[in-house]
């Protein structure tokens, strides 16, 4: 028989395992953006020192986002037959590798650091979703909320904090780079007590890992498809919505400005979207304001007249874009039944969703040169809003990926 005093300090063992989890993804969540986002202000500083061309500058920031569509397809594998925790503790190790190397003054190491980095961050970024339904299956929202907001936070601290640290400490933009290892080795250690963790035999195989069944799901190629075009927005939007607002008439250094007021005013939304998602039997009502908002800011920038209106019209943009990112998460662990079905329904989104991202910023700039209009790419930002409502209202269902076909779930 157990005593009272054993079962309090088994109770604070369990809570001190809580504790040290949460604070465990949060310090993952640090490190999800900033080594890449700090490199964008550095490019001509880099540029200058080593001697690339536009086209090789260029592909430092696309580099990471190819990482991440192929290592998003393979992170569910290890993961599986790993642990994810382990394999989360392998990928920040590779991220803290890939930010020493880029420290060498070289073209391979920055090319090769970058990759590293990106293949880091790809692995926690899909494994992740899959931990938070593991360890907090009644909390996935809120978690969710909490990380999401913290690796937003920190994505715009590395993009500003970039110049400063290079120039007005004198750091250079070397060390600039490498001082965000600050960041990942106490994400590292911090996360060595999840290791300890023995996979449970039963949590091993499951419906999603079955023959690649998780492909077969239609809700999973919904929330692929929500999660995919939503990337497209997102990086497509970052590059060149500066352009297409000095294609109305302001001037760039404003645009830039704007798109930082855009970024900003959307973080609120990255916290409380995924906390009202979690609330609702359904996600469909929060799927239709994202289009609502996006629709509306996008058809602002086309037509309204004057700063205000347009500034206006890039917060809604700013709400609509933190909103989708933080739906587009959170559906990872509320359409899936397990740890396992979420981290594989993880990677099958990001795989595809980081390979339009690549393709997107690519694709609007071609799009530019052959029109020299900025109508058409709004256009098209609202033909894919249209495309990817119509998924998300199939996404938001309140079903997990095998009940449509009706297999068992565990």
């Amino acid at each position: 028989m157990r005593t009272n005093s054993q079962e309090r300090f088994q109770d604070k063992r369990i809570d001190m395992k809580k504790v040290l989890s949460i604070i465990g993804i949060i310090f993952v969540a640090f490190n999800l953006r900033p080594a890449i986002t700090s490199v964008g202000p550095l490019i001509s500083s880099i540029k200058a020192d080593i001697g690339l061309s536009n086209a090789a500058a260029g592909f430092i920031t696309t580099l990471p986002l190819l990482a991440f569509a192929i290592f998003s397809f393979l992170a569910p594998k290890f993961g599986q037959r790993f642990g994810l925790e382990r394999v989360v503790f392998a990928g920040l190790l590779t991220l803290i590798a890939g930010i020493l190397i880029r420290f060498i003054s070289m073209t391979f190491t920055l090319f090769a650091g970058t990759a590293l980095i990106g293949i880091g961050i790809a692995i926690s970024n899909v494994l992740l979703p899959g931990i938070v339904k593991e360890k907090y299956p009644q909390k996935v929202g809120l978690v969710t909320a909490v990380y999401t907001t913290c690796m937003s936070v920190f994505s715009a601290v590395g993009t500003g904090l970039s110049i400063p640290l290079a120039e007005g400490f004198g750091l250079g933009w070397e060390k600039a780079l490498v001082c965000w290892v600050v960041l990942a080795i106490p994400a590292a250690i911090i996360w060595v007590p999840q290791l300890r963790k023995p996979a449970k035999a039963d949590d091993v195989k499951t419906p999603a890992l079955q023959n690649g069944s998780i492909w077969r799901s239609k809700i999973a190629w919904q929330v692929t498809i929500f999660m995919g075009l939503q990337s497209f927005l997102f990086y497509s939007m970052i590059a060149w919505l500066p352009e297409i607002l000095n294609g109305r008439g302001v001037s760039i250094s404003t645009a830039g400005w704007m798109v930082s007021v855009m970024q900003l005013t959307g973080l609120p939304m990255t916290f409380l979207t995924p906390v009202l998602a979690s609330r609702f039997n359904n996600q469909r009502g929060i799927v239709g304001m994202i289009g609502c908002l996006y629709t509306t800011g996008l058809l602002g920038v086309l037509f309204a007249e004057g700063i205000p209106l347009l500034v206006l019209s890039v917060m809604l943009i700013g709400i609509g874009q933190a909103s989708s990112i933080s739906l587009a998460l959170t559906l990872l662990g509320l359409r899936a039944a397990n740890a396992r079905q979420s981290a594989a329904l993880s990677g099958m989104s990001q795989s595809i969703g980081y390979s339009l991202a690549a393709v997107g910023p690519v694709l609007i700039g071609i799009l530019l040169d052959i029109t020299a209009s900025v109508t058409v790419p709004i256009l098209l930002f609202i033909a894919i809003i249209v495309v990817m409502v119509t998924a998300g209202l199939g996404a938001g269902r309140n079903q997990t990926v095998f009940q449509q076909s009706k297999e068992p779930l565990r």
